[in-house]
């Protein structure tokens, strides 16, 4: 029987990805991370004896605190109740995780972080579909507090370089996040860390690509994506409220993706699924 406050592997893994969902926190030290320098999705990393500093962040959220094997999480999760804060323990932590076969993010694909433990990222201004797409993706399961640079065109290489960002979306030599091929750049993100083995977002991907590369017949939702895409695109003058916006249309697509698939449009009232959900 599972220990209390804790949460199970299968059930943490229907909860990535949703924005109402818990804040995952990895409290592994350097040396267990060293061990498995891999991520769950979305997760965040912090220090498990500097808690108490960093607890503030979650005030509104519930959390789910990893380590290595369950048994330091506790602590942490214990520490952040007393704050106020609901937390659970991943049970049997990292190496739980991985022995159900469920998706981990190498953190050596990731560009560098910030000193506030932040990735940070830069591509064109005037996103269309694949530059909301891409940042939706990376804050959801990658890193929430991810930074975005919409800069123009011509300016997206020197501003990169300039704040240790990695560029996406753009047509230049080395770039790693772009497209490839057939492959819009989202494509690539979801196979390069391995996030292609969530079946939503296998499900979302041919929506995004047939959207982003004037392919509608990949998908038959991927020309309403663009239209709605589009309409944001003439709402919004600032990429950053757009990207808000789009936010939320991504989180449709990947809701109706996880869950609606088979549902047709009827006049039963379908009543949301509870928070967290």
């Amino acid at each position: 029987m599972p220990a209390l406050n804790t949460i199970q592997s299968d059930k943490l893994y229907r909860l990535i990805g949703i924005p109402n969902g818990p804040a995952i926190v990895d409290v592994r030290g350097p040396e267990a991370f060293q061990d498995d320098p891999r991520l769950l999705p979305g997760s965040l990393r912090r220090p498990h004896d500097a808690v108490s500093d960093w607890a503030g962040e979650l005030r509104g959220r519930s959390a789910v605190i990893v380590c290595r094997d369950g048994s330091l999480a506790h602590g942490v999760a214990a520490w952040l109740r007393h704050e106020g804060i609901p937390a659970e323990t991943l049970d049997g932590g990292v190496a739980a995780w991985s022995d159900a076969g469920l998706p981990l993010i190498p953190e050596a694909k990731l560009p560098a972080r910030d000193a506030r433990g932040r990735t940070v990222w830069a591509t064109r201004a005037r996103p269309k579909v694949d530059r909301i797409a891409c940042p939706w993706l990376i804050r959801r399961f990658v890193d929430p507090a991810a930074v975005f640079l919409f800069v123009p065109t011509g300016e997206v290489s020197a501003v990169a370089e300039a704040f240790a960002a990695a560029p996406f979306d753009v047509d230049a030599e080395g770039v790693v996040w772009s497209h490839r091929g057939d492959l819009c750049t989202f494509d690539v993100m979801l196979n390069e860390l391995g996030l292609h083995m969530i079946a939503p977002l296998a499900r979302l991907a041919p929506i995004v690509r047939g959207a982003d590369t004037a392919r509608p017949d990949l998908a038959p939702q991927a020309a309403g994506l663009l239209a709605a895409s589009l309409g944001l695109s003439r709402m919004y003058a600032d990429d950053l409220e757009q990207l808000d916006a789009g936010m939320l249309l991504y989180d449709a697509f990947y809701r109706w993706c996880r869950d609606a698939v088979e549902e047709t449009h009827d006049w039963v009232s379908h009543t949301p699924r509870r928070k967290g959900a």
